[in-house]
């Protein structure tokens, strides 16, 4: 099964114009306890993402927006009767389909990922789907625990999604992702991967400078840090859907699709470079 993030889109295309949203610029942080207040504007569009208590919620947070993406998106397409942006689900299911382990600890940082999905705040006049609204509101709306089994651990979960993250899964303005993706635990290998799937999706490859990279990923190490970080991710071949080439004379990364375009496309730059 393909699992779907909404790519939250203000605008058709690039070249119409928007804000930037969570494939380009991150509403999440690579580290926990990330305290730090972002603003992103574009024109007249501005988004300012606000951390909780807890620090702003975290990419491995985010799965949660993940796993009930894919189930709203997985009732429309069975036409299933009133569907709406509160999903229930079971916290087991969601354990095992992210790649958790199933122990008492995980339950308790579920919890915590919830709250600081609802403690994260954005206030923005961003548009989705023709509407444009200035509002402030969590990166979920809202959470409780249906139900506990008899070691109080959570089993059934009910999360509303914010209403304008609904009218985007509803609008179809979403990605699909691997299901290797729950297999990447370093976060900013979930970055780059999230990044590959925006940029290059199912073209043979996708370009960018190392430096460009470095800002869209939203990492706060150093650039040569990251350097090192993307030849290990190039290196190890972790990365789903995508093989990565480095270019340290140009400083450029390359992104190759799995398969015979992407190979092609890889094998005609070797060729062309004579390497």
């Amino acid at each position: 099964m393909s699992y779907l993030l909404s790519s939250w889109r203000s605008y058709p295309g690039p070249a119409q114009g928007g804000i930037p949203h969570p494939t380009t610029k991150s509403l999440f942080a690579l580290r926990a306890g990330d305290r730090k207040v972002r603003r992103y504007q574009h024109n007249d569009t501005t988004v300012e993402i606000r951390p909780g208590l807890k620090g702003l919620a975290t990419i491995h947070d985010k799965d949660v927006w993940i796993y009930c993406i894919s189930q709203l998106v997985e009732a429309m397409n069975r036409n299933y009767k009133n569907v709406s942006r509160t999903v229930r689900f079971i916290a087991y299911d969601f354990l095992v389909t992210t790649n958790r382990r199933t122990d008492g600890d995980s339950y308790k940082r579920m919890g915590e990922a919830l709250e600081r999905l609802s403690e994260s705040r954005i206030v923005t006049n961003i548009e989705t789907d023709k509407k444009r609204e200035r509002a402030g509101f969590g990166l979920i709306d809202s959470w409780h625990v249906v139900e506990r089994d008899g070691d109080n651990r959570m089993v059934a979960v009910e999360v509303t999604l914010p209403e304008w993250l609904y009218r985007s899964v509803t609008a179809k303005h979403v990605l699909t992702l691997s299901p290797d993706y729950f297999r990447l635990r370093k976060p900013l290998d979930r970055r780059v991967y999230e990044l590959a799937r925006k940029h290059c999706g199912s073209q043979p490859k996708w370009r960018v400078k190392m430096p460009t990279l470095h800002n869209k990923s939203g990492s706060q190490d150093k650039l040569y840090k990251f350097r090192a970080a993307m030849k290990l991710l190039a290196a190890t071949n972790e990365l789903p859907d995508y093989r990565m080439s480095i270019d340290a004379n140009n400083d450029m990364v390359t992104f190759y699709s799995r398969g015979s375009k992407g190979g092609r496309a890889q094998m005609h730059d070797v060729l062309k470079s004579g390497t």
